[in-house]
């Protein structure tokens, strides 16, 4: 609700400089308010800072309104200045506003200032960005002439002037504050508008679009009389140009969105409208050092570029962002961050497209993350491990940026167009790279669906037979594998594997083998995926997913639950180190498991809660893969029939309700661990080599004649023996090395009896052997 007036205010028409009556209703701000009170009572200089229509004027005029009349006993003064251009004019624009006769320009500086002398009074500045200058030396003299007198000021800048207490002021929370002054603005376009649960989730998409801005949001409202709001919403998705609606009344400079946002331009240097024009890039919070790198060349060299950023934070173009550690809640960096509002991003992007820049920027963009990406992934396990990855969901939006740029292929599929450029190819190579590179973001965040989207476009632009391919399938594969799409995971990495080979792609053909062991243990192959497991050279993140490979495998085994839990507590210990939210939620359900089918009933519904609380954090869940599902619904079944269903929800939610880190330390059984976690902690294989099942499921001693040499095979049976022991049934190896089936099935048998052998567990046991002894 609106203030009443106060003395010396009217409705409509005015004298200059008195206060304006508000024309509708004001909304939010409470704590802004009551800062500005706070300041008003102990500074006699205070600058409103903030970007153009974020309602700076509104909060002064609100301020003012609001303080009791005893504190300024010869009243309150607003100096408009928006439609002053020319310096010199200021000090008749104040006289005007103080009601003093119009003198020479010369003279009317003292003049005003011997007036406002002796005077107890609040004098407001407004919009003062473009004579910030003779602004701020004007203050400076009023405030050594007249000490009873309080200087109020509203500016896209602050003045940095001796005594000045800046306030900036951002954008209204686009949930809360700006959905209250849409539907307000709205209803006076619609007088029947309401917000409902029906229309919320459009009216917060304008908001959010819009970044909580009040003068883009009213000038959205508007739009109501032309648009549904779900079309309204739909529009503002691909642009603004929905807003470019002409408002009558009201200041010049806020007549259109872009009326607003070009008064701002005008007031940069060329350095800041360049680098205005290539921070549009970024579609997320950026640092300094990612600025520099991408935006700087001949035209604007890197020493200046924080010094352009400088200016446009000053001219509240660009915003500060809260630093890494404080916006995730970890402790990656505390540099400070910076971003521009969409609606000013989109300009600069124009900007930038007009200058024929924009691929340009956007590609040292991709090639930026894709360095951090590589990074990432290259030090998986290293102990700044959780920092990485917590600097990565920082940037995700950033990295979503630079895929949708890199990895877009529309140009190329028009009608009529001939071979894509190299400089297009090698645009989708780097996109590929990035995506790639991201692997294990893309699970350790729960991202499967998002990744997978990325893979398919990195597929369709490199439909025929490279190592982008090889690599791009793999990934595809794993994190099907995780979504329980386990036929799709185990045909990709089975691709990529022979692709891999075809190209020399040795690290690829690598993680390939730690792909299809993965499928192939979800899929319930469990000595296919040993094999598979075996052929897989071990890293430090490698180890930590064989170890929990070969849990879920040992949960399976009769009498091996203490093996078991050995191998998913060491893997549970690497995925916490690690930061891995996913990986973790793995461990505490198959802990969970295992204390229901120990008895230990409490547990069990505690760890299954634990558990929850990642899977909805990660926006995944276990389900997905559906034997591990119905082993899930087993344990809790058990629990929940121990415990009876008040007992048992109250353990789960118990469980979901702890922090991690404690869940985590309640789950590592040191006792356990360190009677046999050593071994097991000592290589992947270790872990792997712990399963061994015959082909119809039961147990058998994983021995094997390692005294049989080598050259006991001829050498297209230790070609046909290694493809064996990579999974590949006979069929794919009579593909791959162009011979039948039948031919195949002859030489395994060969193999088998000269090695003394009965599966193809032993002999991947007998290769590994082989290596271990240097033949």
């Amino acid at each position: 609700m609106a203030q009443p007036l106060r003395a010396g205010q009217v409705a409509g028409l005015r004298r200059p400089g008195l206060l304006p009556a508000e024309a509708n209703s004001f909304v939010g701000r409470a704590s802004e308010l009551l800062w500005l009170a706070a300041q008003l009572r102990s500074a006699r200089f205070v600058t409103i800072v903030g970007p153009g229509g974020v309602g700076k004027t509104r909060l002064c005029l609100r301020a003012a309104a609001a303080l009791p009349a005893h504190r300024f006993p010869h009243g309150i003064r607003i100096v408009e200045l928006s439609g002053v251009s020319d310096p010199a004019q200021l000090a008749d624009t104040v006289a005007i506003a103080l009601g003093l006769p119009e003198r020479d320009p010369s003279a009317q500086r003292a003049a005003v200032l011997e007036y406002l002398r002796d005077r107890r009074l609040l004098l407001i500045l407004d919009t003062c960005e473009h004579l910030v200058d003779a602004c701020a030396s004007f203050v400076e003299a009023v405030l050594r002439a007249a000490p009873e007198v309080t200087v109020l000021a509203t500016s896209r800048q602050p003045f940095d002037a001796p005594g000045e207490q800046t306030f900036p002021v951002a954008p209204l929370p686009a949930e809360t504050d700006a959905v209250e002054l849409f539907a307000q603005r709205a209803a006076s376009v619609l007088p029947d508008f309401t917000v409902t649960a029906a229309n919320r989730a459009d009216v917060v998409r304008v908001c959010r679009r819009l970044d909580g801005l009040p003068l883009a949001i009213e000038l959205a409202a508007v739009r109501l009389r032309a648009l549904p709001l779900a079309e309204l919403a739909n529009h503002l998705e691909t642009g603004f140009g929905v807003l470019g609606v002409i408002r009558r009344g009201g200041a010049p400079r806020h007549k259109t969105l872009r009326t607003a946002i070009e008064w701002s331009h005008a007031l940069c240097t060329p350095a800041e409208r360049a680098l205005w024009a290539r921070l549009s890039v970024f579609a997320g919070p950026f640092d300094v050092a990612a600025a520099e790198e991408i935006c700087a060349d001949a035209a604007l060299p890197a020493d200046e570029v924080v010094h352009a950023l400088i200016g446009l934070v000053d001219k509240s173009v660009v915003l500060r962002s809260d630093p890494v550690g404080d916006e995730l809640g970890g402790a990656a960096s505390h540099e400070r961050r910076y971003r521009l509002l969409d609606t000013l991003r989109e300009f600069g992007a124009s900007q930038l497209a007009a200058a024929g820049d924009q691929a340009r920027f956007l590609d040292r963009l991709t090639e930026h993350y894709v360095a951090m990406a590589t990074r990432f992934d290259e030090h998986v396990l290293e102990d700044d491990h959780a920092d990485r990855l917590c600097q990565l969901r920082a940037e995700h939006p950033n990295i979503q940026a630079a895929l949708a740029h890199s990895l877009d292929d529309r140009d190329s599929r028009r009608p009529g167009r001939g071979p894509a450029s190299p400089e297009q190819v090698e645009r989708w190579r780097r996109g590929c790279r990035l995506t790639v590179a991201l692997q294990a973001y893309w699970q350790m965040r729960g991202l499967l669906s998002a990744g997978r989207h990325y893979l398919d476009q990195a597929l369709r632009v490199f439909p025929e037979p490279s190592p982008e391919r090889a690599w791009a399938l793999g990934v595809r594969g794993s994190l099907a594998t995780f979504q329980g799409d386990l036929a799709n995971a185990v045909a990709d990495i089975r691709e990529s594997i022979r692709l891999a080979d075809e190209f020399g792609q040795e690290l690829a053909a690598t993680r390939g083998y730690l792909y299809l062991n993965l499928a192939l243990a979800f899929a319930g192959e469990h000595e296919q995926a040993t094999a598979a497991g075996l052929t897989a050279r071990s890293g430090p993140w490698i180890t930590s997913q064989l170890q929990l490979i070969s849990g879920f495998a040992l949960y399976q085994r009769p009498g091996l639950d203490a093996d078991c839990a050995v191998a998913i507590r060491c893997a549970l210990r690497a995925k916490h180190d690690l930061g891995d939210e996913v990986g973790m939620a793995y461990c505490l359900e198959v802990l969970g498991w295992l204390a229901s089918r120990g008895a230990r009933f409490d547990q069990a519904a505690c760890l299954l809660g634990a558990a929850d609380s990642l899977w909805r954090r990660a926006g995944s869940h276990l389900s997905s893969i559906a034997v591990l599902g119905q082993i899930r619904q087993r344990a809790a079944d058990r629990a929940r029939e121990a415990l009876g269903d008040a007992g048992y929800e109250r353990a789960l939610a118990r469980g979901g309700a702890l922090e991690l880190d404690t869940v985590v330390a309640s789950a590592l059984d040191e006792r356990a661990v360190d009677k046999r976690g050593q071994a097991l902690g000592a290589g992947a294989r270790a872990a792997a080599v712990s399963v061994s099942v015959t082909d119809r499921g039961g147990p058998e001693a994983a021995t094997v004649p390692a005294a049989v040499p080598a050259k006991a095979l001829t050498r297209r049976e230790r070609e046909i023996a290694v493809l064996v022991a990579s999974g590949l049934s006979n069929r794919e190896i009579g593909s791959r090395l162009f011979i039948s089936k039948r031919t195949v099935d002859a030489h395994v048998e060969h193999i088998f009896a000269k090695l003394q052998i009965s599966s193809r567990v032993k002999l991947a046991l007998w290769l590994r052997s082989q290596v271990g002894n240097g033949a």
